[in-house]
């Protein structure tokens, strides 16, 4: 863990390494202004010396304007470390993330993504900055005042020595016990994420359905929970402060009282004293702080557990060592395919799955929910990889190409596709950044989105709320076919992606698709069977296999899944569950 989170300093190593000697620097000098005080006023005040009290008085201010600056300046680069650190571990796991598999993002929840990218990393950049000052100051202030207070009174310094150890003690218990509380609670952040995301998100269906209480007090609890736990994390650290300040004035009340007597006895000086009390302060104020860097270190070691998961998350899908550029067509072959999205599945998404598409025809695939539909065309852009058998689309296994090559012939428009925020033509540019807005205007006018988007207030340089949320989803589901269009793929696969739409709307895009791209592989998964029944072929999925294949007339003829759900639809229900699909 610690080696794969070292490896993100990368060009913050100068300032990490620098800060730690600032800090030690700074703790030198401020070690010896309580040594030059107890001069000053040993060999100055008390003799009446003011040549003496001028040049200890000047030594103090240059000692203490030294570490001044040393502090300023380590505090500088400590932040520019601990910040760059933190960037460089956000931009690690985005860039991660970007080369995950479906089956690797499964492994995640949006809501955890999101605390580890935030929560976690800002509470390791605030360990990193703790260790790299604090944990190197603290430790260094401890010995040297110890060891200065051993040179002026060892005796006096044993007082020090056992409240240290004492202290210590109490310390290590009260945070022990806070640890445990801390590890609980940034787990709980998911929680509170994925509450506060949920009801953002769904803000419209919550107002809808009048949930707003019911959400409030879902988040309530949520946040109650990370209450809780920190409330008994932070009344135990409240004991420490306690504890701190008896042990503080107990060991001043017994230095003042010993140092006097040896005052008395002039076995000590005044200013021997005064240094002694200062050093007191030093000793054990590095010792608190040495105990908050421990308690942070144990806080964060959560924190950076969860982040080193997304970071060495390795995606189970990569390119073969000498990969194929070039998709020759739109053909498609499934062989003797099986597929699970787990590997400890008893039984398989997809079985045994033979099929056939050559290059320029239109397919229909329907079925019930669950029959694997959508996990038939993941096969195809090699979203997941199957468990035994090939995928071959242009003649070729899938697993020859250069992903990115074949994500780009092969286009996928989804049902809940996601506009993201920016103008129209910026949207439709996912498809091909480089895409003029005559072509982008193009491919909408076969997506039938060309209508709504002139009458838009800037037309295509309309401003699009982040997840289109000032379209409607029929507009949106278009938009998606129009940036799918502009990768000019060879295979379009839309996933019940016109399901918003009116069927007369549907029937203008179905043409425009046939008339304009004859030569364009399309598979077009729906429940309507008005969208598929002018297919060339049309694919009846049931429980993981194909239960039919045939045109509209021969399955209405062979196929008694595909004839009932024909007959419901025609009689106005329409719901394949009813018909053939799961119970």
């Amino acid at each position: 863990m610690i080696k794969t989170l070292a490896g993100y300093v990368r060009e913050y190593k100068r300032e990490a390494i620098i800060t730690p000697i600032l800090m030690v620097v700074e703790v030198i000098f401020d070690m010896l202004i309580p040594f030059i005080m107890s001069m000053l006023i040993d060999e100055g005040v008390q003799e009446g010396n003011m040549d003496n009290i001028i040049k200890y008085g000047v030594l103090m201010l240059i000692a203490a304007a030294a570490a001044l600056f040393v502090g300023v300046m380590g505090a500088k680069t400590g932040a520019r470390a601990a910040t760059g650190f933190a960037k460089n571990l956000r931009w690690g796991m985005f860039s991660n993330i970007q080369t995950f598999s479906f089956a690797n993002i499964d492994k995640f929840s949006t809501a955890s993504l999101v605390t580890r990218m935030t929560t976690d990393v800002t509470n390791i950049q605030m360990a990193f900055q703790m260790i790299i000052r604090a944990a190197s100051r603290a430790p260094v202030s401890l010995i040297i005042a110890m060891v200065m207070t051993f040179v002026i009174n060892a005796r006096i310094a044993m007082i020090y020595l056992i409240a240290v150890i004492a202290l210590s003690i109490v310390l290590g218990i009260v945070m022990g016990k806070s640890v445990v509380f801390f590890k609980k609670i940034f787990p709980k952040y998911d929680d509170l994420n994925e509450s506060i995301q949920e009801n953002v998100t769904g803000i419209r269906v919550v107002k809808t359905f009048v949930r707003e209480d019911y959400e409030t007090e879902k988040l309530k609890k949520a946040s109650g929970n990370i209450y809780k736990l920190f409330t008994k994390a932070e009344k135990m650290l409240a004991t420490t402060a306690p504890a701190m300040m008896l042990t503080v004035y107990a060991c001043i009340i017994l230095v003042s009282w010993v140092g006097a007597n040896f005052i008395v006895q002039d076995a000590m000086t005044t200013g021997e004293l005064m240094s002694m009390l200062t050093y007191c302060m030093n000793i054990l104020m590095s010792l608190m702080m040495f105990s908050m860097v421990i308690v942070m270190i144990a806080m964060s070691e959560a924190s950076a557990e969860r982040i080193c998961e997304v970071l060495n998350e390795k995606s189970d899908l990569h390119n073969p060592e000498e990969p194929v550029y070039e998709v020759k067509d739109g053909s498609v072959d499934f062989n003797n395919v099986v597929f699970s999205y787990h590997k400890t599945s008893e039984k398989p998404v997809l079985h045994e799955i033979n099929l056939h598409i050559k290059s320029g025809e239109t397919i229909g695939v329907m079925g019930g929910t669950g029959s694997g539909k959508t996990s038939l065309i993941n096969m195809i852009s090699r979203l997941y990889d199957v468990d035994s058998g090939s995928v071959e689309v242009g003649g070729l296994d899938v697993r020859q190409y250069d992903m990115e090559v074949l994500r780009d012939q092969v286009s996928v428009v989804l049902q809940k596709n996601e506009l993201f925020s920016g103008t129209v033509i910026d949207n439709l540019r996912w498809g091909n950044e480089n895409a003029t807005e005559e072509e982008c205007r193009e491919a909408c006018i076969i997506a039938c989105a060309d209508d709504f988007v002139s009458k838009m207030p800037k037309g295509y340089h309309t401003y699009i709320e982040q997840g289109g949320t000032n379209v409607s989803g029929g507009q949106k589901q278009r938009l998606c076919i129009a940036r799918a269009l502009l990768k000019k793929p060879k295979i379009l696969i839309l996933d019940d992606s016109t399901s918003a739409v009116d069927t007369a709307t549907e029937r203008r895009i179905r043409e425009g698709l046939k008339e304009k791209l004859p030569e364009m592989t399309k598979i077009i998964i729906s429940q309507r069977i008005s969208s598929i029944q002018h297919a060339d072929k049309i694919i009846v999925m049931d429980e993981g296999r194909i239960d039919g294949i045939g045109t509209h007339d021969e399955l209405l003829a062979n196929n008694e899944i595909y004839a009932e759900v024909f007959e419901s639809q025609q009689g106005g229900s329409g719901d394949f569950d009813e018909i053939g699909g799961e119970d």
